[in-house]
């Protein structure tokens, strides 16, 4: 071969190499381009909670609520699917396809989707084996905190099997320590399932035990009163002190501390509130719950995500207008910190947070309740405020509402109608069995964490 044609050889070589390359770079660039304008795929498992005649709400292993449109996944309730979707299941995203499957259980048939690994999960098998021996009726009893009735309570308890009561200073008063301690002892040896026993004993304006001389020297001082005479070290002294008289008594929930931020004496909850800005009230919020621990008396956070300068909603409807990122930068912050410090459950208000839910209050709101849920990685139990009080009282179907909305426990004085309501909503297929069975174990597991049910099982 001469020089010549060993030249044109390499010359020919370089251009097909030269070729090959550029074919091969423009099919890598339309192969990525193809995938940067192809989204990703994602699935989540979800449990149908509930079905209306346009949406599906559907509730994932953390307890988080979505809508969905009917006309996309037309289930039953109870079912269990793997969604497949586009984007942001919480904000923007797009249903590629859906399969129903069957719920995975551990060896003691406790469901997956049960087990959250959260506060109490140490106690979720015993809580599961303790739910298989309930009928429908004492599941839906377990839900329900019930204002303690004035005839009848232990009568009343045997028959409708509740989780518990919520007793107020008229079912306190004139009582010595020993009637208090036979009333309480009365209702639990009634109960198949020992009972919740709460009470709002905040301190200062709100005192139902401690308003009585029978059983306290002197009412239980507000938390700012406390907070400017000792700070922290005398909010330590006094959770330890009111969680000893609560105990005594029987009494083993406290519906405090009164977590919301309010800095201005004109606020309708200023004077039940530590009165100083979020990172006081923040500090005040961890001390409390790490203080009542071991106590034998469970603290609730409240009034969730913050009450602000709202009015009563005991004897209205009251709407909150400030902006997401206010309630985000201030009121949210005290109830991180009790969560973070062991809070074992929350209580949401019924005020109505405009710019989170414009149509819903709190307590019902399933938004509310994700900020909860999915934004603090809490895994307590979420409890309502009073559904008797005004801002609700008038909303149809406020129990169903807020077992959807994701409430762990309904706090309820018609108890009579909480409960129909959920059995007729059952029969409509509105809302599951099996959601009730869920909520019930939840309840059940706080009880075991607490020690209620290893101490007084029956």
């Amino acid at each position: 071969m001469n020089k010549k044609s060993i030249i044109f050889s390499i010359i020919v070589i370089l251009i097909c190499l030269v070729l090959f390359l550029l074919i091969r770079y423009s099919n890598n660039k339309t192969e990525n381009i193809k995938e940067e304008n192809t989204p990703n795929i994602n699935q989540i498992h979800l449990s149908i909670v509930s079905v209306s005649d346009d949406n599906i709400i559907a509730q994932s292993d953390k307890n988080v609520i979505y809508e969905l449109d009917r006309q996309v996944v037309d289930e039953k309730v109870g079912t269990n699917i793997i969604l497949k979707y586009t984007g942001l299941l919480d904000e923007t995203y797009e249903i590629v396809d859906y399969e129903v499957t069957q719920e995975t259980v551990s060896q003691d048939g406790l469901p997956e989707s049960w087990q959250d690994d959260g506060i109490f999960s140490d106690y979720y098998n015993l809580a599961y084996n303790k739910l298989k021996n309930l009928s429908l009726d004492e599941k839906i009893g377990q839900i329900l905190l019930v204002r303690y009735p004035e005839n009848n309570g232990k009568e009343e308890l045997q028959k409708y099997k509740f989780g518990g009561y919520v007793f107020f200073e008229k079912d306190f008063k004139n009582k010595t320590e020993n009637q208090v301690k036979d009333m309480i002892n009365t209702l639990q040896n009634a109960s198949n399932v020992p009972i919740l026993t709460a009470v709002d004993e905040e301190g200062g304006k709100v005192v139902r035990i401690s308003s009585n001389p029978n059983l306290t020297s002197e009412k239980f001082k507000s938390p700012k009163e406390l907070y400017d005479s000792g700070g922290l070290n005398l909010i330590k002294e006094d959770t330890k002190e009111k969680s000893e008289v609560l105990h005594n008594l029987g009494i083993n929930v406290n519906l405090a501390p009164v977590v919301d931020v309010s800095t201005d004496p004109s606020d309708y909850i200023y004077e039940r509130t530590i009165g100083k800005d979020a990172t006081t009230t923040s500090q005040y919020a961890k001390e409390v719950i790490e203080s009542s621990k071991n106590t034998g008396v469970s603290y609730v956070l409240k009034h969730f995500p913050g009450y602000g300068n709202n009015k009563d909603t005991h004897t209205g409807t009251s709407v909150d207008t400030r902006t997401y990122e206010s309630i985000l930068e201030n009121d949210i912050k005290p109830f991180e910190a009790g969560i973070k410090a062991g809070a074992e459950a929350v209580l949401v208000s019924h005020n109505v947070v405009s710019n989170i839910d414009k149509d819903n209050p709190a307590s019902l709101s399933p938004k509310i309740h994700n900020l909860l849920r999915d934004d603090l990685d809490f895994t307590g139990i979420i409890i309502t405020d009073d559904l008797a009080m005004s801002a609700v009282s008038s909303i149809d179907d406020a129990t169903v509402k807020a077992i959807i909305a994701g409430n762990d426990l309904i706090i309820t004085t018609d108890y009579n109608g909480s409960i129909s309501a959920i059995k007729n909503a059952i029969s409509n297929g509105v809302i599951s069995e099996d959601k009730i069975d869920k909520l019930a174990f939840r309840v059940l597991a706080w009880k075991y964490y607490k020690g209620l049910m290893i101490e007084n099982l029956k």
